[in-house]
């Protein structure tokens, strides 16, 4: 290696590892604004402070304030945003008002802030501005109750908050706005490096040889968890651009191929190194030189006018491997396989975000949801009703058990069951919640207490400290509430320092006090109102399993020589109608499914169906242009299966609606048939998932035996159609926990 050359890769490396960690770089900016924010609202306030000689409470209460204004508002356009921030005052001054007025009236203040806290989950049915106002409401008057606010405090406490809100309009709104497109822009470089970290993760095991280590496995299977929940990120933000952008065309389903294709590299690398004999070294030799040519094009120092130059290199690296028709070395062949296929993903990807960039695409996709009609969303109790009722009651038993543990602190309880319960769905879900809030309390009791000792009297430094802490809670909050939870509390107890009430049996009382308000949050999400079955939107599934069923059948039965009663892709634009019907369903629904790797929801479900709706419409025009008789015997496993799994993911997804509100396990069931797929009228035991991967690879197989160069080319295509559906499908389950990783369990010997 050339001097300098290994300094230069370090950096080339480090600079792209530095792109993944915070993806888009929305952890640090939305943690960044807010402390900003919050800074400044104190210092105008400590103006006023110093011109008046109020208490440092008002302090406190503006860069409160600031802190709920920036997290609650959470509309992509920039317009909305600004005018749901200004909105934020009316709801936080009604709620400063009756705070403080009612506080010489504990009961009254009581029954009002349970009323508060309900009313403030109910206006969520009115989207992501019902949401900000309701925590307008909640927020300010539980501070009122914190601070023991007086009747003489009222004007300052009001100003205060049209500092905290003015703050984070200022800055948020202008002064620090930034545009979507160019949060895409850094969430799409994140992508290029996440997937870079999985090529580099499976180049290293690939360079290890047969018989890898399970630390190198284990960064594999890391390193493809980051990629999922960064994809994710990216096909929000593209969901979410304003309207008034240009249209990102087929963007989404090239990230959803390009994070698909990275997870086949992975997988058929790990089958490789497992086969029995191991792979010739030269044949190795040859897939490193594709996986560096990856590894260069997706490095994030890498200049966009080389990266098809790098691409076509690693297709070259392995085209020996990938046009072999004797089938020597079939999963050596695999491999090579999906080194081209990543890499023609991977220009696909940016051929699309040029379009997008350039202007409306020409885009194939099911009609505008916005003019979908919902013909019968399914009646029943809504959603945000239940909930404002199981906050109702489990705040109400909250403020009992606090009272009867401190009745100066019950407050911590009422925080700790609204929060616990919020949003959860599955049993795990609430008791992993639950937990991590209780074990990041008792960390930050501790920290908090040392640090209050170390601090002592010295304010600047307190306050300086408190402003950090809370930048580390907010940058950490979406990765673990057992940090935030952590420097939440390290904040309290800096806080209670600088009002002059800090003591270790205080902080005490607060672990006390969590832990009940989590018990009681946990009760209230279990036994008061548990959802039912969404109905409508079990219907629209069944309807979009139907139509994929439908379509992937007749795509086969047209490719292996038979007619089928209704063309493939006639079928195909009814999966498409279908799939409009479901993405209006969607819509009312915003509670998430349980999850086990990256954000499981129903909009993540809709996401699936959408790429399976993608590849099913390819596998149908495909089918018009070849047929291959002897292909049935291969073939048509494989496609039972894949439908067999599609069956299975419907069960699965309904069988999880409908228990996540008893908190009922959602497992997978052995005996499930192939064939047609059932209509699911009730909710029986889910039917079996199993990966299709060895029955696609031996249709592969047949495909990569076929001599006819343009021929093999179109059959290879219409068999990576079939195995992305199955990946996509197989992805969700193991999601939802339905099954198992397959990528964690190693390959069967070939015999």
């Amino acid at each position: 290696m050339p001097p300098g050359a290994w300094l230069r890769e370090l950096r080339t490396e480090v600079r792209t590892t530095l792109t993944g960690v915070d993806p888009g770089l929305g952890r640090l900016r939305m943690a960044a604004t807010a402390t900003a924010a919050m800074v400044l609202a104190a210092l105008v306030m400590a103006g006023v402070r110093a011109l008046t000689g109020q208490p440092v409470t008002v302090l406190l209460f503006a860069a409160v304030v600031a802190m709920i204004a920036n997290l609650s508002v959470n509309e992509p356009e920039l317009p909305a945003r600004r005018l749901t921030t200004a909105l934020m005052l009316l709801p936080a001054a009604a709620a400063i008002t009756a705070g403080t007025l009612l506080a010489p009236t504990p009961v009254l203040a009581d029954i009002v802030f349970v009323l508060v806290m309900a009313g403030a989950v109910w206006v969520r049915r009115f989207g992501p501005r019902g949401f900000a106002l309701g925590m307008a409401a909640f927020m300010p008057y539980f501070f009122t109750q914190f601070l023991q606010a007086s009747a003489a405090e009222l004007p300052w406490l009001l100003l205060a908050a049209v500092v905290g809100i003015g703050s984070t309009l200022l800055l948020r709104g202008w002064l620090l706005a930034e545009k979507p497109e160019r949060v895409l822009e850094r969430l799409v470089r994140a992508f290029r490096a996440r997937v870079h970290a999985v090529v580099e993760a499976v180049g290293d095991v690939l360079a290890e040889g047969p018989g890898p280590s399970e630390s190198d496995l284990a960064a594999v299977r890391r390193a493809r968890v980051r990629l999922n929940d960064t994809a994710l990120q990216v096909v929000d933000q593209l969901e979410h651009l304003d309207r008034d952008s240009p249209s990102p065309g087929d963007l989404p389903l090239r990230v959803v191929d390009t994070e698909l294709a990275t997870e086949r590299l992975a997988i058929a690398t790990r089958r490789l190194l497992q086969e029995d004999p191991p792979p010739d070294r030269l044949v190795l030799r040859s897939l490193a030189a594709g996986m560096r040519g990856l590894s260069r094009a997706t490095a994030t120092p890498t200049p966009a006018e080389r990266v098809p130059a790098l691409l076509d290199g690693a297709r070259r690296s392995v085209d020996t491997l990938a046009a072999d028709t004797d089938g020597a070395s079939e999963r050596a062949q695999r491999v090579a396989f999906a080194i081209t296929r990543l890499a023609d993903a991977l220009g696909e990807a940016r051929d699309s975000r040029e379009a997008a960039d350039a202007g409306p695409a020409d885009a194939d996709e099911p009609a505008d949801e916005d003019e979908v009609k919902d013909d019968g969303a399914g009646g029943g109790l809504e959603l945000t009703t239940r909930q404002a009722v199981q906050v109702l009651v489990a705040t109400s038993l909250a403020i009992v058990g606090g009272e009867l543990i401190s009745p100066s602190r019950w407050y911590w309880a009422v925080i700790a069951a609204f929060i616990v319960f919020a949003g959860t769905a599955s049993r795990g879900d609430v008791l992993n919640r639950g937990a991590q809030r209780v074990v990041g309390t008792i960390g930050g009791v501790i920290a908090g207490m040392g640090l209050a000792a170390l601090v002592g009297d010295q304010r600047l430094v307190a306050i300086v400290l408190l402003f950090a802490c809370v930048f580390l809670a907010l940058y950490l909050v979406r990765i673990s509430q057992a940090l935030m939870a952590f420097w939440i509390t390290t904040v309290l107890a800096l806080l209670y320092g600088l009002i002059g009430q800090f003591s270790a049996g205080t902080l005490l009382v607060r672990i006390e006090e969590t832990a009940v308000g989590a018990a009681l949050g946990m009760l209230a999400g279990y036994l008061v109102l548990p959802k039912r079955t969404r109905e409508a939107f079990g219907e629209a599934l069944d309807a979009a399993v139907d139509a994929s069923d439908a379509a992937l059948d007749a795509a086969v039965a047209r490719l292996t020589g038979r007619d089928p009663s209704t063309t493939p892709v006639e079928l195909a634009r009814d999966l498409d109608e279908s799939l409009a019907t479901l993405r209006a369903r969607v819509k009312p629904l915003g509670n998430p499914l349980p999850r086990r790797r990256g954000r499981s929801s129903y909009e993540r479900a809709l996401r699936v169906l959408t790429a399976v709706d993608h590849y099913v419409r390819d596998l149908a025009r495909t089918s018009d242009s070849v047929v291959d008789p002897d292909w049935e015997p291969t073939l048509r496993p494989a496609a039972d299966r894949v439908r067999a799994n599609l069956d299975g993911l419907r069960d699965h997804l309904v069988a999880g609606i409908t228990n996540s509100g008893r908190g009922a396990a959602i497992a997978p069931v052995l005996g499930s048939e192939t064939g047609s797929i059932p209509r699911v009228d009730t909710v029986g035991p889910p039917a079996e998932i199993v990966s299709a991967e060895d029955l696609v690879d031996a249709a592969e197989g047949h495909a990569a035996r076929c001599p006819d160069h343009r021929r093999r080319v179109e059959l290879l295509a219409a068999v990576r159609y079939l195995r992305r559906i199955d990946q996509a499908v197989v992805g969700l389950a193991v999601d939802l926990g339905a099954v198992p990783d397959p990528a964690d369990f190693p390959a069967p010997t070939p015999h």
